[in-house]
């Protein structure tokens, strides 16, 4: 244990002799001196946590002292007991609590009262200096969390920078290698041609799902994964799930089935685009792992109540099955089934991964039973609050070719990729549209200037000038007229605050890369027929 130092200052050398033997431990180092001068030099050189001083001395009596320690931020900590002769009236003992000291021990000394005292004052000493040495670790631990915060802070925003630029990189390519499969697909071809421009598009598709389950996992992991609840058609959604996916249970020659089971209302909220990728993976894996026999699809009504309905989702197929101890492990990221699934069937192990990180995020619950060999069955349920519970179906949207022609309608078109160049020009001049492409936003506002457009497809990430400052620089330096040119942002993004961005540089509406044609359709002619109207 720590010895502690107390100092004993009294002009008399036989009461210093007094008191060192009736307070000497083995846990109190004494110090002493008959001097008040020599007093403060100690204290202002050792450590001297508690003192015993003299009232009556004659160079400087023990209040001069005591008011002499308290006034030295050095050494006002320090625990002051007058130890006096004099008499006991209540103005003594006020004078000298007043200068700072914590007690009185009157002469002559009682044994038992002097030793409890000082045994007291040692245990409160020895308790503030373990609450000064918490205090330190406390400050050194608060700081290192500061740094780890902002160390952690750092990476967090390296890794949106690095997801945000991925998302761009990767995204861009892949909307011009879907968009090019579209066109020719559209075009007059043999047998074989038709079949590898088949096998172009499921490639491609493929890719786009190995990269969108790695920005998802990643912008989970980064906290940026927002849910946002929309009006949805839940039986349209599951069968324009249906419809995509059924080539592919075609091409295995295996039966993909949907069934409504119950009163499904017209209209929920819910976000439809995570329900359609959690359909979608379970889907596809249904797909991926049955060799022969069906996977089904049912939607059921669960209960109703409240203005409020619980709905099932239950994939089931007749695939290979999921091992007992297996289980639990297929929900992990880059874990699946079996050591050699990745081998014979592909995938990432992310899609179950992040099918359940999803269910959790929208309030739901995702359940499987499976058994190796006899296939299995997920089942995602959930409540969601009726918006209209009448009962209606929702055409299917039309093909991309048949899609409305354009009547005197000019595009810019902003965009620095060469295929997606191509690609977007020739599905605008399908449109009947007339396009103008420039690669960078200095143009954009050069084009402006001198030509008249009725709506601009703008880029973000492009040389020279991006598409937030060229759309900043329309909005507030164009002429009327121009300034409020209806601009749509061929987005990459996969960020909130990335696409919050694009909103606040001043544009009307984005579209995601890679994007579906039909939806670039519809925003183009809603925007060009509102600047008509207007």
């Amino acid at each position: 244990m720590e010895k502690i130092n107390l100092l004993i200052v009294d002009d008399k050398p036989e009461n210093i002799v007094a008191l060192e033997a009736l307070i000497q431990r083995n846990d109190i180092n004494l110090l002493s001196t008959t001097s008040p001068n020599a007093a403060l030099k100690m204290c202002w050189e050792q450590d001297i946590p508690l003192a015993l001083i003299d009232v009556q001395m004659p160079e400087m009596d023990g209040f001069e002292l005591v008011e002499i320690l308290k006034s030295n931020p050095r050494t006002r900590e320090i625990l002051v007991i007058f130890v006096t002769a004099i008499s006991k009236e209540s103005k003594y003992a006020v004078r000298g609590l007043t200068v700072g000291a914590v007690d009185y021990l009157y002469k002559p000394l009682e044994p038992t009262i002097t030793t409890a005292k000082v045994d007291s004052f040692i245990q409160l000493v020895r308790s503030q200096r373990e609450v000064k040495r918490k205090n330190v670790e406390l400050e050194l631990y608060q700081a290192e969390l500061i740094k780890a915060k902002e160390l952690a802070e750092q990476a967090k925003q390296v890794k949106e920078r690095f997801l945000a630029n991925m998302s761009h990189e990767l995204r861009t390519p892949i909307n011009g290698i879907l968009g090019i499969s579209h066109l020719l697909g559209e075009s007059p071809l043999n047998e074989d041609q038709r079949k590898c421009v088949d096998l172009l598009k499921v490639s491609s598709e493929a890719l786009l799902g190995v990269i969108n389950d790695v920005l998802d996992i990643s912008k989970i992991e980064a906290g940026k994964f927002r849910i946002i609840p929309t009006e949805t058609n839940i039986k349209s959604l599951a069968k324009a799930v249906v419809d995509l996916l059924k080539f592919r249970a075609d091409e295995k020659g295996i039966d993909l089935n949907l069934e409504f089971k119950g009163s499904i209302p017209k209209l929920v909220m819910t976000d439809s685009l995570r329900l359609n990728q959690i359909l979608m993976n379970l889907l596809s894996n249904g797909i991926k792992f049955t060799a022969k026999g069906s996977v089904d699809l049912s939607v059921s009504v669960l209960e109703l109540k409240d203005g409020e309905i619980q709905i099932e989702f239950a994939v089931k197929d007749s695939g290979i099955g999921i091992p007992k101890d297996r289980i639990d492990k297929i929900f992990e990221s880059f874990e699946q089934a079996q050591e050699d699934t990745m081998h014979k069937y592909g995938g990432t192990g992310l899609g179950l991964s992040i099918v359940q990180q999803l269910a959790g995020l929208m309030g739901g619950r995702l359940h499987v039973d499976s058994e190796e060999g006899q296939g299995s069955t997920f089942t995602y349920t959930n409540w969601y609050q009726v918006v209209d519970s009448n009962v209606e179906e929702i055409s299917a949207k039309p093909g991309i070719s048949e899609l409305a022609k354009f009547e005197n309608v000019a595009v810019l078109v902003a965009e620095d990729n060469l295929v997606n160049q191509f690609m977007i020009r020739k599905v605008l001049q399908n449109w009947n549209l007339e396009v103008d492409v420039v690669d960078n936003g200095e143009k954009v506002l050069e084009c402006l200037k001198q030509s008249h457009y009725d709506i601009v497809l703008m880029d973000t990430h492009m040389p020279v000038m991006g598409g937030f400052e060229a759309t900043r620089r329309i909005r507030t330096e164009m002429l009327d007229g121009v300034k409020n040119i209806p601009i749509i942002s061929l987005s990459a993004a996969v960020l909130e605050e990335e696409k919050q961005q694009a909103y606040d540089a001043g544009v009307d509406d984005i579209v995601t890369k890679p994007f579906d044609l039909s939806v670039l359709h519809q925003k183009i002619e809603m925007l060009v027929r509102k600047k008509v109207d207007a």
